[in-house]
């Protein structure tokens, strides 16, 4: 279909010869003589693109203008005036027009105009439906009460800028939250940057968030600029914030509360203009009291918290999330979807879950993987997924089945050093210091000759 253009003018000397033009190079044209008539043929028509004059009788360009971008904003709208001034081609801009053209009328300036709008107007429709396809596919999974209460949760905080703090577990989906709370924010345009505070050097971090100016650090022969002037008027997520240095944290309490920065070696005040997210997977209050968490930073950051439920407290929503799982590897290697039995899927209801979705989801394609018949079965999963247990409130309860002692106590041991590591995304090292053990315990506990790293 050919793109309707709406002509709106009291002079039918230009409604002929501007209609009689644009049908020339292939446009559907309309003509209106006043505003209340053109007001109504774009309730009834909807066209693509309006060329209006702003000095008619009755309703004057500028207040149809007004009603057209109240009730029809993605219609794109170009002012043609024969008394064009600076301060009409401003007010016209902040209503919403795309450009204001003088006449008399040059059908070559017109023509660029129609096409550049109508290139704005389906590059805007492209980015309104990738960011609709962004958040289907980063949707949060789920219809237990738990997650229920998150959407509520993140559909009220979303839209104001109010800093937010997500607290949860390993596994449990704080990013896809963070991302999802910014794709619905009056800020998704923006960027979102992320920052890991747990792997950046604390040697590092002031130029990794403030940046720096060439030669201010060793080696340093550019300017690098910053995480948060990389966000500029975005969104900066600061993931695993409980993992941040004291000292570091001081700089940033200073910086978020004086809302301006400065490159290091730099003597330029920057603006600092962000939304903040912060998460982590520590009770920062146990932290406060530990006097390894600044509670003025704390306060500063917990505007509004959200709590990010762990698995195991929403079991209900394992068959949708495995389906979910299922289906996205099916998609990602074009291989026809594998499904599970009723019992297979029974036996992951009763699993704990120490790793959270993050372990569900890499169990599921595990299987896709390595299952190479279209319906998994009990007899697929592997340890520790495959336990049988006759009491539904714990895996735990898998440890009375044993018939010694010593067998539950090992059997325990490796369970518990299993799950410590999925909490602490497999890194073997940190997982030992956790735990006050040496390295060399969690292998023997594990019966390997290398601990997961």
């Amino acid at each position: 279909m050919f793109p309707s253009i709406l002509v709106v003018d009291d002079e039918p000397n230009i409604l002929k010869s501007i209609s009689g033009l644009l049908s020339d190079e292939g446009f559907d044209v309309i003509t209106a003589s006043n505003g209340y008539e053109a007001l109504k043929i774009i309730d009834e028509q909807s066209p693509d693109l309006v060329l209006l004059d702003i000095w008619m009788p009755g309703i004057d360009g500028i207040d149809t203008l007004k009603e057209i971008k109240a009730n029809n904003p993605i219609t794109q709208v170009i002012i043609i005036t024969g008394h064009g001034t600076i301060e009409t081609a401003v007010k016209a801009t902040k209503l919403g027009a795309f450009d204001l053209i003088e006449k008399p009328l040059s059908i070559d300036k017109v023509i660029v105009a129609i096409n550049n709008a109508l290139n704005f107007r389906r590059l805007e429709e492209e980015n309104k439906y990738l960011r609709t396809k962004t958040l289907q596919k980063h949707s949060i999974t789920g219809n237990s009460p738990a997650i229920m209460e998150l959407k509520k949760q993140i559909s009220t905080a979303a839209p104001t800028d109010s800093w937010i703090l997500i607290s949860g577990e390993n596994g449990t989906g704080k990013e896809l939250v963070a991302r999802t709370i910014h794709q619905l924010s009056q800020r998704a345009e923006e960027p979102l940057v992320d920052v890991n505070c747990a792997a950046i050097p604390e040697k590092l971090i002031e130029s990794e968030l403030f940046g720096h100016e060439k030669g201010a650090i060793k080696g340093s022969t550019t300017r690098k600029r910053g995480k948060f002037e990389l966000a500029g008027s975005g969104t900066v997520l600061l993931d695993e914030v409980g993992d941040m240095s004291i000292t570091t944290q001081g700089k940033m309490l200073r910086v978020l509360q004086e809302q301006q920065y400065q490159r290091m070696g730099g003597t330029r005040t920057l603006s600092l203009d962000v939304r903040i997210i912060a998460a982590t997977n520590k009770d920062l209050k146990k932290e406060i009291e530990k006097k390894k968490f600044r509670e003025e930073l704390y306060y500063r950051l917990n505007v509004i918290p959200i709590d990010v439920p762990p698995l195991r407290d929403r079991a209900e929503d394992i068959p949708l999330l495995a389906d979910t799982f299922l289906g996205e590897y099916a998609r990602q290697t074009r291989t026809g979807k594998k499904e599970m039995t009723p019992e297979t899927v029974e036996l992951l209801n009763k699993y704990w879950w120490p790793g959270n979705v993050r372990e569900l989801k890499n169990l599921i394609e595990r299987l896709a993987i390595m299952v190479d018949k279209d319906i998994i079965e009990v007899s697929d999963l592997p340890e520790p997924y495959n336990i049988k247990i006759t009491d539904k409130t714990s895996v735990e309860s898998a440890l009375f089945l044993k018939d010694s002692l010593a067998d539950a106590r090992t059997a325990f041991e490796k369970e518990f050093i299993e799950r410590k590591l999925l909490q602490f995304d497999n890194d073997a090292v940190k997982t030992a210091k956790t735990l006050g053990i040496k390295q060399t315990t969690i292998q023997k506990i594990l019966g390997q000759e290398k601990a997961a790293d």
